[in-house]
């Protein structure tokens, strides 16, 4: 089974960090220079034929850092948005986000649903950001949904499959990612998208995310095309 044409692709971004360290500065300023990268994938996805770019931003995990890089992080977030929202709305890019959001400051949340709402008709890109997301936590979310429909007789256990269950996600509009890229040479996928890329291929690179860029994204969405996906079968 030759390759398929790649339209999802998911992007673990690491790096930030020891991007600013290696430069003397502190934490911070790496998640702004790595912020700003993201408009540039974002416009590269067009012309190697990505229809939907998922990055992950913040996980649940991330609460465990200092307090300063937590607030930093929050308010760099609704900074992105602000500054980014006019851009995003010109260049056809649909957001959303994903994550569980009962936690997030309510400035934020809010500023999150206006981006949304604002883009909500632009198709030519769909840009979907994993804010305060984890794959179990998403999956743990997804079974109380599910759990409370059948409390409720709207659905029984003997009706529950994988695409039942799929529709609960928090990615329940996307298809599956075909590529998953991390960068930063670390060779997890750190709760990540955990049932969606089940058949994924990935891609772990040395770049850090500050310093990755249009084309090199563009040559892994390339190779990623010369690869034989089976889904387990035999060829």
């Amino acid at each position: 089974m030759m390759a398929d044409t790649g339209q999802h692709v998911a992007i673990i971004m690491d790096g930030n960090g020891r991007w600013a360290e290696q430069r003397g500065q502190p934490r911070l300023v790496g998640h702004h220079a790595g912020a700003k990268r993201i408009r540039e994938i974002v416009e590269a996805c067009p012309a190697v034929g990505v229809k939907y770019l998922t990055i992950f931003a913040f996980s649940t995990e991330n609460w465990k850092r200092t307090q300063s890089e937590v607030s930093g992080l929050m308010r760099l977030f609704k900074r992105y948005i602000r500054r980014e929202s006019q851009n995003l709305v010109d260049d056809g890019v649909r957001v959303r986000f994903i994550g569980d959001r009962i936690n997030l400051n309510e400035q934020l949340a809010s500023t999150m649903d206006e981006l949304e709402l604002v883009t909500a008709d632009n198709k030519r890109v769909n840009l979907t950001i994993a804010l305060n997301y984890g794959g179990r936590d998403e999956v743990t979310r997804a079974v109380q949904r599910l759990a409370r429909e059948i409390e409720q007789q709207r659905l029984t256990a003997k009706e529950v499959s994988a695409k039942v269950l799929a529709g609960f996600l928090d990615t329940h509009f996307l298809p599956d990612p075909d590529l998953v890229i991390r960068t930063s040479g670390e060779a997890r996928i750190s709760n990540f998208l955990l049932w969606q890329s089940a058949y994924a291929e990935y891609e772990f690179i040395e770049t850090l995310w500050p310093d990755f860029n249009s084309e090199e994204f563009s040559q892994l969405v390339l190779k990623f095309r010369t690869r034989e996906r089976r889904y387990g079968a035999v060829l």
